[in-house]
């Protein structure tokens, strides 16, 4: 008995906080718990200043499109290709000056622009209980889920032909045609990323009681946030192609002329300054969204995970 006494008090001796009380030690621990999760709120509510943030965001991509352009001019000088096939970046500046004088510059941006935005809200208001309902009813999957996947990988502009026969060219053709293109993205990305939560989180919360459409609220739509963000961008890529190639392939006078008319106005005319220009506003629409919309919700939900690493 007097060994084994002797061993539990040599234990006893040898360990970090010996002759302290179990409380003292257990309120350390907290102490140095609590201190290292201030430090590390603090680094992440620290602000970055904004010359820092202009550098590190907006010279990379300013520099990038500075080197094409200089890339573009060099090929103009060297006289790669005649003027009416490769026109100067100074002539296609010309054409968005024309257009500003006279007041259609806006317009044509806006004619695409509200289309695109009013047909991804519809594609978002049909792809979502889509979704939901393809995860996670087993019946449903099986018989739908191929036909997502089908047409999804169906090009768009596959869509217009079919569409200006059923219903003419109007708006409704438009939308129909983004609604066709964008519709499968945003519920498969839901699909997906409903497929990503751990079922641990789907056990827990029919445990406390969020099942039906409270569970697809305060569950699953949060947990599949991740996935469902994805299929939402790649749902406004495809809404903003299936417009470009509908505004391409129908004319009318009643739809007006947005970018994918202009664009086609300039192989009817010939004109490749034209052609670059609606080009150039097609690609600038699009990085717009990203940055304005997409970029800041991505963030915003890595931030709540503690995904996003600051650099």
């Amino acid at each position: 008995m007097a060994s084994t006494d002797t061993g539990t008090d040599a234990d006893k001796a040898g360990s970090p906080a010996a002759g302290e009380p179990r409380e003292m030690q257990d309120t350390h621990d907290l102490t140095g718990l609590e201190a290292g999760l201030d430090a590390l709120d603090s680094v992440q509510a620290g602000r970055t200043p904004l010359r820092e943030t202009l550098i590190r965001k907006a010279l990379p991509p300013i520099t990038a499109v500075a080197l094409v352009l200089a890339v573009w001019q060099l090929l103009v000088w060297a006289e790669v290709a005649p003027d009416y096939k490769l026109p100067s970046p100074l002539a296609v500046w010309d054409e968005v000056s024309d257009a500003w004088r006279q007041g259609t510059l806006l317009d044509y941006i806006w004619t695409s622009v509200s289309r695109g935005l009013l047909g991804f809200l519809m594609a978002l208001a049909i792809g979502t209980p889509l979704g939901l309902l393809v995860a996670r009813v087993t019946f449903v999957r099986a018989a739908v889920g191929p036909i997502l996947s089908g047409l999804q990988s169906l090009p768009s502009v596959a869509w217009v032909p079919p569409a200006v026969l059923w219903l003419g060219l109007n708006n409704s053709m438009m939308y129909a045609v983004i609604l066709l293109g964008a519709v499968p993205s945003i519920a498969n990305g839901l699909v997906a990323g409903i497929d990503q939560i751990p079922p641990l989180f789907l056990r827990a919360g029919r445990t406390l009681g969020a099942t039906g459409l409270r569970g697809a609220r305060h569950i699953v739509m949060p947990a599949a946030l991740p996935g469902y963000l994805a299929g939402l961008k790649q749902g406004w890529a495809f809404s903003w192609r299936s417009l470009m190639a509908a505004e391409i392939i129908a004319s009318s006078p009643d739809l007006g002329v947005g970018l994918g008319q202009l664009l086609e106005n300039g192989r009817n005319n010939a004109s490749m300054s034209q052609v670059f220009l609606a080009i150039f506003l097609i690609l600038l629409v699009g990085i717009a969204i990203d940055l304005l919309i997409f970029s800041p919700l991505e963030r915003r939900v890595l931030r709540g995970r503690g995904l996003l690493v600051t650099r």
